[in-house]
């Protein structure tokens, strides 16, 4: 049987979340649930509750995430996993259009919570005995090839590539070990607009394939079963149809 492991994942309620903290669970692992809504997060926690620890918090308040880590470190000690997942995005929107308000509510949580997760993260892996863990980060193929109109979304996921980056480098002495999930068209109650049509870049509006969220899940799993010597520094997964190359 693979060694349980305490696990972190953010916006576990609902998409991507949910089905990774699902598959973690399936696997003997004990999981944090974190996201806003407590109500969702404990309709997650029914499948396994005596492996998970369902905390609601805003990724985006360093209040929050310093309260987060604490519930972890006094319910389990150590944290050896973290999906930082948590993620907003707007509707496809020009930047002249683009509100101030709704610019800072996507970068607050993508990349403001990001970073905040995984300052939480290091500090208690690097403190920890034995000191290690992995840090796994949600981006997104928009980081390598836009959408039309995904200013903030497309920003915000490029700068996640740079945070994977540095804290691969920074946790080389620590033993932590940090890696990146590209994600395209997982099918989840969050997409359900790309069988009914997505913006493309020649001005038209098509549907694209989608694959199955439990791939993801299974990728994801896949990264954090490795032993620390060993990382998935990127890894892309996607529909196979969808248009990423060539895309446009």
């Amino acid at each position: 049987m693979t060694e349980s492991k305490i696990v972190l994942i953010t916006g576990a309620s609902q998409g991507i979340g949910r089905a990774c903290a699902q598959a973690f669970l399936a696997a003997g692992h004990h999981v944090v649930l974190a996201a806003r809504g407590r109500e969702a997060l404990e309709t997650v926690a029914k499948a396994a509750p005596d492996h998970t620890l369902v905390h609601a918090c805003d990724v985006s308040d360093p209040d929050q995430v310093d309260g987060l880590f604490a519930a972890i470190k006094d319910r389990y000690g150590r944290l050896d996993v973290v999906f930082n997942n948590a993620g907003i995005s707007l509707p496809a929107t020009e930047i002249a259009d683009i509100a101030w308000e709704d610019w800072r509510r996507v970068v607050s949580v993508n990349l403001d919570g990001a970073f905040l997760i995984a300052r939480g993260a290091f500090g208690m892996m690097r403190a920890q005995d034995p000191k290690g863990g992995r840090i796994i980060n949600n981006g997104s193929i928009s980081a390598h090839v836009p959408r039309v109109g995904s200013v903030p979304y497309t920003t915000s996921k490029t700068a996640i590539t740079g945070l994977t980056r540095t804290l691969s480098l920074d946790g080389r002495k620590h033993d932590i070990a940090c890696g990146q999930i590209d994600i395209g068209n997982a099918a989840s109650d969050m997409t359900d607009a790309m069988s009914k049509g997505v913006p493309q870049a020649d001005g038209t509006l098509k549907p694209e394939p989608v694959m199955d969220v439990a791939h993801v899940a299974d990728a994801v799993l896949h990264m954090a079963s490795l032993p620390l010597a060993a990382n998935v520094q990127f890894m892309t997964i996607m529909a196979t149809k969808m248009p990423y190359v060539g895309r446009g």
